[in-house]
């Protein structure tokens, strides 16, 4: 964590300072952002009456690393879309999406995302999508190196969708390129 954080430290952009009034102060200050207790108050201050729920499984499909993490293929994970919008359909509903580690586009789509505005902002595109901090940890051989894409999730409010055509089609291209693990870096 501690050379994560170094590399971080070293590439952030000058605003990123501006913005560490709220949440980001908090995060690198070791404080947990609320950010469960935020979701419910936002929903409710929209006039819902119950609360957001969030999915939760018996059988987690998660699995212990069949080899060293040194040697392991990391593939990373976004909820941001691409700058075109190209992933949403003419019924507006959004689908996995992916794009190459090698040309990344340079400010993917966030405001179809909720994320907090007052707290941090979407011009560092590597605090949702850390393709040059995961670069420079692969050479200094924390993981083998990034699959050759990394992938879209859209934030679909309809945890079938998610369990049945979106998840799958991630493990699907997570597997076409060879991943031998994922991390999830959501907005």
């Amino acid at each position: 964590m501690r050379n994560i954080l170094a590399i971080w430290q070293r590439r952030r952009p000058p605003e990123v300072e501006a913005t560490a009034a709220g949440g980001l102060a908090s995060v690198m200050a070791g404080q947990p952002v609320p950010y469960m207790e935020r979701t419910r108050l936002y929903y409710r201050a929209l006039g819902y009456e119950s609360d957001y729920v969030w999915a939760t499984f018996a059988d987690v499909p998660f699995a212990r690393l069949q080899k060293p993490l040194a040697e392991a293929k990391i593939a990373l994970l976004t909820t941001a879309s691409p700058p075109d919008r190209s992933n949403v359909d003419s019924d507006r509903v959004r689908h996995v999406w992916s794009g190459l580690v090698a040309d990344p586009p340079e400010r993917p789509f966030t405001d179809n995302v909720a994320w907090d505005k007052e707290s941090t902002h979407t011009r560092d595109r590597g605090s949702y999508l850390p393709i040059e901090v995961a670069t420079e940890l692969a050479g200094e051989g924390v993981f083998a190196g990034l699959a050759a894409h990394f992938h879209g999730i859209p934030t679909e409010y309809s945890q079938r969708k998610t369990l049945e055509v979106d998840a799958p089609q991630v493990l699907s291209r997570l597997r076409d390129d060879g991943a031998d693990a994922a991390i999830l870096c959501p907005l």
